[in-house]
């Protein structure tokens, strides 16, 4: 009987994370600082004030292993289109727009060849956040990083800071069941469930493929197709919040459809019904793939560690519903309708080919 493989097995321990993560509570006891008024907890992130009605909020992430399959691809000038995405796409989560980027990389060594090309991945995940990048740093620390070869290791941070006013924040409340879910596309992998996904796919972490394999229902390099740049949803975001009110933004990253969970600590007594999924064809080939090597990734796993072909989710008040998907079709960023919000409380279901699913 073949072995489950999950993202403890492959070497994330997800309760660890969560046990690890009750630490931040000990940073509360600095808000006291905040000079203008009490820092706000949100959703997915504090906002602190910078005078009555004028909040930031302040966002640091970096792409974890992704960088890995730069390395084994060679190829290293979009990497840092995910890196701006995944702190630019955390910013907007509370209504603020990205004002500025500033980046943190530590190499093994700063060759100029690949400091030209993880930069101008930077500048181009910037140019679409319409963001300056005005401040950043990068270190040699070969005693830190490893990489893959003599010269090519790294590790890339980003952060940005955005504002928003206290009649835009996004804060999460007023969610009722009924309310529908709506998902912009994502571009694949993006960068989250990485460390899964090399594991499955790559001879060099104990998977199946070469980097310059091609898959059956690929059309183009397996490495290529992993590293297909995170998508950057600023300016839809940005448009949709003058046009609606937006209950609630989520960005689908760690934990995926799981962290819509988040959202009932604001609005209490819901759940969320996800039955709209359209993967790209990497996800079918990391649980195939995963079956040809004698493991199996249940469909649970999936929805609880990748973002299954939606990178986004906006959460409206059903009476706005056509207005928003007219606002963002004009955008070009693939709306659909996802789901809706339900009354089972902290319960997150899952239709997908003609399976019923609960995430625990």
């Amino acid at each position: 009987m073949p072995k489950t493989f999950t993202y403890d097995d492959a070497g994330v321990n997800r309760e660890r994370r969560v046990e690890s993560k009750k630490s931040l509570n000990i940073l509360q006891q600095t808000y006291k600082h905040s000079h203008y008024g009490a820092v706000m907890r949100l959703p997915y992130g504090n906002i602190f004030p910078i005078g009555e009605n004028s909040f930031l909020d302040l966002v640091i992430e970096g792409v974890g292993t992704k960088v890995l399959i730069a390395e084994l691809a060679e190829k290293y000038d979009t990497i840092g289109i995910d890196a701006v995405a995944m702190a630019v796409n955390d910013v907007i989560r509370s209504g603020a727009k990205p004002l500025a980027i500033a980046d943190n990389i530590h190499a093994k060594a700063s060759d100029p060849v690949l400091v030209k090309a993880w930069l101008q991945g930077i500048a181009k995940g910037a140019e679409q956040a319409e963001c300056p990048v005005t401040g950043g740093e990068i270190g040699d620390v070969a005693e830190i990083i490893q990489g893959l070869t003599e010269r090519t290791g790294f590790d890339m941070v980003v952060s940005s800071v955005g504002q928003v006013e206290r009649q835009d924040i996004i804060t999460g409340e007023g969610i009722k069941p009924e309310d529908p879910i709506i998902g912009l596309a994502s571009s694949g992998l993006h960068s989250n469930g990485i460390t899964l996904a090399r594991k499955i796919l790559f001879k060099r972490w104990g998977g199946k493929y070469e980097p310059d394999d091609v898959p059956e229902g690929l059309e183009r390099q397996v490495a290529l197709e992993a590293l297909e740049p995170t998508k950057i949803y600023v300016k839809p975001l940005m448009k949709l919040a003058r046009e609606v009110k937006i209950k609630a933004a989520v960005h689908i990253t760690g934990d995926a459809y799981k962290k819509f969970n988040n959202l009932t600590a604001y609005s209490p007594g819901i759940g969320f019904e996800f039955t709209n999924f359209k993967p790209q064809p990497i996800f079918p080939l990391i649980q195939k793939t995963a079956a040809e090597l004698g493991y199996t990734i249940t469909d649970e796993e999936m929805f609880k560690t990748f973002n299954m072909g939606w990178g986004f989710g906006i959460i409206v008040d059903k009476t706005e519903i056509d207005k928003a998907m007219n606002t963002l079709e004009q955008d070009s960023v693939n709306p659909e309708r996802i789901g809706k919000v339900t009354n089972k409380e902290r319960i997150v279901e899952i239709e997908y080919q003609n399976k019923h699913l609960v995430l625990q």
